[in-house]
């Protein structure tokens, strides 16, 4: 499902000292399947690093079932939805998980990878995650693997398989290039939780957000200019469409607002685009709270009933594409914005598992790895 893959034109940071790996008498006996282990003792695999990339999540099949399975693990979640349980149990158990299913189901199979009989999401993270393993093949001792908050494979299984395979420490790399607590802390709250019930737990990093990363924003930048020669019309407003969050969440004191709109203004400038060409705006709102504003429906409408015939809409809070970017941004926003009067809208894809995407993984991936290889 690659899309055409772009010529790089920047170079993976490098670390600023490469620390050789350190061994140990067990990890060179275990290379040599032979060594100073005292008779009977079980074997063990050690001295290697893991790399786990994680994404939001995906359920397994769109029918009720593996709907239900799934909404109830995401919507479960205290990070996503911060509601007293008194009162949201209900809500969930009662509404939500007796009629959402079938509809989310539906949507998710217009969209469904039918030849490999999954999601999207889980195909562009499963191939970034194999083409990671073959840009770090000069790191025998690095494995990379891939998870998903909600959903399989979860990440306590791939800790878990990544510790038996002797790594004896991790990093953990969020896909979320702007950080929310309702994203990036809930990775973070799953990844220590698994670690509780380990006897023989590795030593953890995780990777910081990337919303303002040269290498992140140049990977934008480069796809960007890529689909926009492409099209056969010129967009008179381009939209950077992020992900809604209630406006308490700001509130609150998280970043995700300053983050995503940072990430617009540094692309802004990289792309050289004159002041008002790019918007950024909010999608997927959900309940009766306040939102993040503006939201992409209502900004693509009003564009049209202004007058503007050409718009182009991406998506730079998702690294992968998923059901918000390839249903309801590709489909439901384009046809708001014909039916107020738009003529020509385009949705460019995400990074996904593009070169400029592997090139921004594999500078942050090895920078964060510092002193562990």
């Amino acid at each position: 499902m690659s899309l055409e893959a772009v010529k790089p034109v920047m170079n993976p940071v490098e670390p600023q000292s490469i620390v050789p790996p350190r061994t140990c008498p067990v990890a060179e006996a275990v290379q040599r399947d032979a060594g100073p282990l005292p008779e009977g003792h079980p074997q063990v695999r050690v001295g290697k690093t893991g790399v786990l990339l994680v994404n939001l999540g995906t359920p397994d099949g769109h029918d009720r079932k593996n709907m239900r399975r799934y909404l109830a693990e995401f919507l479960s979640d205290p990070r996503v939805i911060e509601l007293p349980r008194i009162l949201w149990w209900p809500i969930l158990h009662g509404i939500i998980l007796n009629t959402r299913p079938k509809k989310s189901g539906a949507l998710y199979a217009s969209i469904w990878n039918k030849e490999l009989d999954e999601s999207p999401l889980r195909t562009f993270t499963r191939s970034q995650g194999e083409q990671l393993t073959k840009r770090l093949s000069d790191q025998s001792r690095v494995i990379v693997d891939w998870a998903m908050r909600y959903g399989n494979p979860s990440i306590p299984s791939r800790l878990a398989a990544l510790q038996e395979e002797g790594c004896e420490q991790i990093l953990i790399v969020p896909l979320y290039p702007q950080y929310s607590a309702a994203t990036t802390a809930s990775v973070s709250d799953k990844t220590f939780q698994s670690l509780m019930d380990m006897r023989w737990m590795p030593a953890l990093r995780t990777a910081p957000p990337f919303h303002d990363d040269p290498v992140y924003i140049e990977a934008l930048a480069q796809r960007l200019e890529v689909q926009l020669a492409e099209l056969d019309f010129e967009p008179e407003h381009i939209l950077a469409s992020y992900h809604g969050v209630p406006k308490d969440y700001l509130d609150k004191g998280d970043p995700y607002h300053c983050h995503c709109l940072k990430t617009s203004r540094l692309l802004e400038a990289r792309m050289g685009w004159p002041e008002g060409k790019l918007i950024s705006c909010f999608q997927s709102r959900f309940g009766p709270k306040e939102w993040l504003q503006p939201f992409t429906d209502v900004t693509v409408k009003q564009l049209a009933e202004s007058g503007v015939k050409n718009i182009a809409v991406f998506n730079p809070g998702f690294v992968s594409d998923c059901l918000e970017t390839l249903e309801e941004i590709a489909v439901e926003v384009a046809g708001e914005f014909t039916e107020a009067g738009g003529e020509n809208f385009a949705h460019l894809p995400c990074l996904n598992d593009s070169e400029p995407c592997l090139d921004m993984l594999e500078s942050i991936v090895r920078r964060e790895l510092s002193g562990w290889i």
